[in-house]
């Protein structure tokens, strides 16, 4: 199937350009060697490891009068594990460690939870929702290959045997094994006075089911602070996806809502994501991320106008035009279908089982 897009491959380059020119960068990144960059009093931002094409995480250390927290983990790997015991000497030997803070369940962000909080012996924050799913995907993988999540792919358009595939590389997944037996949850609007700054956690929703964002005003020289996770990323945009874990879900719905909520946020915030660097003009770009997703929407309703039917594989090959891995499609597939479904719920589409095939099929309700 082949349809246009809105934008040729250059013109999306040119936005990527536009976009990042439209934010401002008052930091150079750190590189994952252990060393820091002092963003604000009592804030440091470090950098570690990912062996992936996304190659790096940000991790945040918080300076309390009597000892420090570390707001995410990076991957469960023994590189990052030596990381931290270097970050740990080089910069946290006059007071110990407090707790571990992280934004929400993605192995990126929680892979070593549990061997940071047994390293150090401290506690575990985090939300409630995303605790448990950390339990849930460590305890089965979130994609199992049980019979329900063979019939959510294969009636999304894969075959049995690409299906198998995907199954096979998530049981190969080696970055989340261990979880932490208990933890502190996190709730809206919980306030941790660490330093001389007050951070108010904000909860959004779309990327991960309770992620948690950390908010600090501004301070007399110093503007407001968000250690924003992956709910505002200065470069890319958070994966929006529904899974077989919730097929009906509406994520795209949550994650529109989440970004309106930032216009309640200081416009001249520094945000502190979890990859690209520090950058400030947080209300622009929750517009531009905001944008993308109307427009990937768009390409899916000019799909619907230009072919009868079509299934969830179908609309991924027009959204998504690159060679991918299994792991990647089974993301691509999320995506997708968290637009379809966004759009089933806002009556433009409607979807209906095939009963030759056993797929299902999407059709412009509109037409």
């Amino acid at each position: 199937m082949d349809v246009t897009k809105n934008q040729s491959l250059n013109d999306h380059r040119a936005q990527k350009l536009k976009d990042r020119q439209a934010l401002s960068y008052p930091f150079t990144p750190p590189l994952c060697d252990a060393k820091v960059v002092y963003v604000a009093k009592g804030v440091l931002w470090a950098r570690l490891s990912m062996p992936m094409g996304l190659d790096h995480i940000n991790v945040y250390i918080l300076e309390d009068t009597d000892g420090w927290y570390l707001v995410d983990t990076g991957l469960n790997t023994e590189e990052n594990k030596a990381l931290w015991i270097a970050l740990a000497e080089n910069y946290l030997t006059a007071k110990p460690v407090k707790g571990v803070i992280c934004t929400h369940f993605h192995y990126d962000h929680s892979g070593l939870s549990s061997w940071l909080t047994e390293y150090f012996d401290v506690p575990l924050y985090m939300t409630h929702g995303e605790y448990y799913m950390l339990r849930g995907v460590a305890a089965t993988h979130e994609c199992s290959g049980n019979e329900q999540d063979k019939r959510f792919y294969t009636r999304s358009g894969f075959s049995a045997g690409y299906a198998e595939k995907v199954f096979e590389a998530c049981k190969k997944d080696p970055y989340i094994t261990h979880y932490p037996p208990h933890f502190f949850r996190l709730r809206e609007g919980d306030v941790f006075t660490i330093g001389q700054r007050k951070w108010q956690v904000w909860i959004g929703e779309g990327h991960s089911p309770e992620h948690a964002c950390l908010y600090s005003e501004a301070m007399e020289d110093e503007p407001a602070l968000l250690i924003s996770g992956d709910q505002v990323l200065p470069e890319i945009s958070s994966n929006i996806l529904v899974s077989s874990i919730e097929p009906e879900g509406n994520p795209l719905a949550q994650w529109f809502k989440s970004l309106k909520r930032l216009e309640s946020l200081d416009s001249e915030s520094l945000v502190l994501p979890a990859h690209g660097p520090v950058f400030g003009n947080l209300h622009i770009r929750s517009k531009q991320l905001e944008q993308h997703h109307k427009n990937q929407l768009d390409v899916l309703r000019e799909l619907s106008v230009s072919y009868i039917d079509f299934t969830a594989l179908d609309a991924l090959e027009v959204l998504f035009k690159r060679p991918m891995q299994p792991i990647e499609k089974l993301m691509a597939l999320g995506e997708t279908l968290a637009h379809l479904n966004w759009l089933i719920n806002v009556e433009e589409l409607t979807r209906t089982l095939c009963n030759k095939s056993d797929k299902f099929i999407y059709n412009n309700k509109l037409k």
